[in-house]
């Protein structure tokens, strides 16, 4: 079946030696790129200092997540969690998915301008920023990749080593993100709905499945011990965030995050879901849709749906290579010259490459940028930096005013206080940054920090408040302490947290310490928890 759909868009086939040279060394230079962009000012995103305290607390699950991020989180702290090893996961599944797609391509009969092409959105588009980030994103595009990747391997061969290739995906997908499901889900339905059907008969099918699920288990299990919190997240998720996403706006971003490469997609498509040679593999185009639609219906957020987009890459780079032979050679010089041009203004749109003022006089220098939403943040507002770069600053600077009111403290004030943060964002810095102070033990109220509340925190004599709510400093709660002052803010205007507070609370009332443990225990049992 492999021979015969090679040749069938009139590909000759080649692996030789000289072309997997040539796909490691593009996949070389997509690792090395991501070093290169960022400016030395940024810090670590908040998302990417959460997972830095979760990798301090090993499990088998996070309220918010499943555990292969903190996992990988954990080797990174064990390496001294500097910003080059933090990178260096987001970095390293770029290439591998390169990898996968470049060995679809050679799979295919694809030859050196096929390898390139594939190689374009990787390095300009989107999925610069995707494999930037040590966010989940990177590993669900990964494994989206490889589920396809292994299914595709079936038709090919007809051997059972790419359905659990398929499986062990799933499971590991599932442990990483879990949209993983939508498009497995997805994957299924397009098997089912394409002459590919058959494929329900073969008993590896099921096996693969089951280690997939046994790889899943452990997560399952954890999920099921504490109450399912994963339940109270995605519902906190589509009341806060998912709420206000547009379902257009989710469609026209997925043109605009991958336009330097849109010919290669859609031809992809287009292939897989229409042409004869690719009538085998139409289960995939199935599911893309699909799980598109899932996605739209969902009011998912616009990268939930990048990991659709490699297989495509593949199908599309070995189809436009034999399509631009003979004649319409002088073809090939115009897509690569398109996705350059192209590509080059959305990676300086998707990268921190200049400092914040710099970058912020470059966006207010291009109208086209704001009217593409790119300095949207969640709030529906643009601001003067896109969300992600925002969040990458202000936070040494937090945790240095946090350190020097603990500082002013006497002995005793000092083994009796206590640092609050309000969002995760804050959480995570003071404790990446606070490992040179000895600060005071830390709570929190977001994310997985609530499971790491000191037990006897109300008992406390001292707070050390961090909000980024201005409206903090009238709640009614700072009446109830006997001492109330606001000692500093944050500075920077273009980081998300400018403007807030680092509040010294002194010697709560007894009503408030009542009222502070019911609180936290309210929350546990919204969480389910506890």
């Amino acid at each position: 079946m492999k021979e015969t759909n090679a040749n069938a868009i009139g590909v000759t086939k080649s692996n030789s030696f000289g072309l997997m040279k040539f796909a490691f060394f593009l996949a070389l230079l997509k690792f090395i790129l991501p070093y290169l962009i960022q400016n030395a000012i940024y810090e670590p995103h908040r998302d990417e200092f959460l997972f830095l305290a979760e990798g301090q607390h090993l499990s088998w699950g996070y309220l918010e997540a499943p555990p292969i991020m903190s996992m990988l989180a954990y080797f990174t702290n064990i390496m001294g969690g500097s910003l080059f090893w933090i990178k260096l996961w987001p970095s390293l599944f770029g290439s591998l998915t390169y990898l996968m797609v470049a060995r679809l391509i050679l799979s295919f009969g694809g030859e050196m301008f096929a390898l390139l092409l594939g190689f374009l959105p990787f390095v300009f588009g989107y999925f610069m920023h995707v494999h930037f980030m040590f966010q989940p994103n990177f590993l669900e595009v990964f494994f989206w990749t490889m589920m396809a990747y292994g299914l595709t391997l079936y038709i090919q061969s007809g051997k059972p080593i790419g359905l659990y290739v398929m499986g062990i995906a799933f499971g590991l997908g599932m442990m990483s993100k879990y949209s993983v499901a939508f498009f497995a889900l997805s994957l299924l339905i397009g098997l089912a709905l394409s002459k590919e059907r058959k494929i329900f008969l073969n008993k590896h099918l099921y096996f693969s499945i089951l280690i997939g699920v046994a790889i899943f288990l452990p997560n399952i299990i954890w999920q099921w011990q504490h109450g399912f919190p994963v339940i109270y997240h995605m519902k906190e998720l589509q009341r806060q965030q998912l709420e206000k996403v547009s379902r257009s706006g989710f469609l026209i971003d997925q043109l605009l995050f991958n336009f330097p490469c849109v010919y290669l997609w859609i031809t992809g498509w287009y292939w897989v879901s229409f042409t004869k040679p690719g009538k085998p593999y139409r289960f995939i185009g199935w599911a893309i849709a699909l799980a598109i639609s899932l996605l739209v219906a969902g009011r998912g957020k616009s990268y939930y749906g990048m990991g659709a987009y490699p297989i495509l890459f593949a199908f599309g780079s070995v189809y436009l290579e034999k399509w631009t032979a003979g004649r319409l050679k002088y073809l090939r010089y115009v897509l690569v010259s398109f996705s350059v041009i192209f590509g080059l203004f959305l990676d300086s749109i998707s990268l921190p490459f200049l400092p914040p003022r710099q970058l912020a006089n470059y966006y207010a220098g291009n109208p086209l940028i704001r009217k593409m939403g790119f300095l949207r943040w969640e709030d529906q507002k643009d601001h003067l930096l896109p969300q992600d770069f925002a969040d990458m600053l202000a936070w040494k600077e937090m945790t240095d005013k946090i350190a020097k009111v603990y500082r002013s403290l006497d002995s005793n004030e000092k083994a009796r206080s206590i640092i609050d943060c309000d969002n995760y964002g804050i959480e995570g810095a003071v404790n990446y940054y606070g490992a040179g102070y000895d600060l005071a033990p830390l709570m929190g109220h977001g994310a997985n920090f609530l499971l790491w509340v000191p037990q006897d925190f109300y008992k406390e004599n001292v707070l050390i408040l961090a909000t980024d709510d201005r409206n903090e400093i009238h709640a009614d709660f700072i009446k109830q302490f006997r001492s109330a002052m606001v000692i500093d803010s944050i500075t920077n205007i273009y980081a998300r947290e400018f403007g807030s507070y680092i509040i010294l609370l002194k010697y709560p009332s007894d009503e408030f310490r009542l009222f502070w443990r019911s609180y936290y225990e309210t929350l546990k049992i919204k969480t389910n928890t506890f």
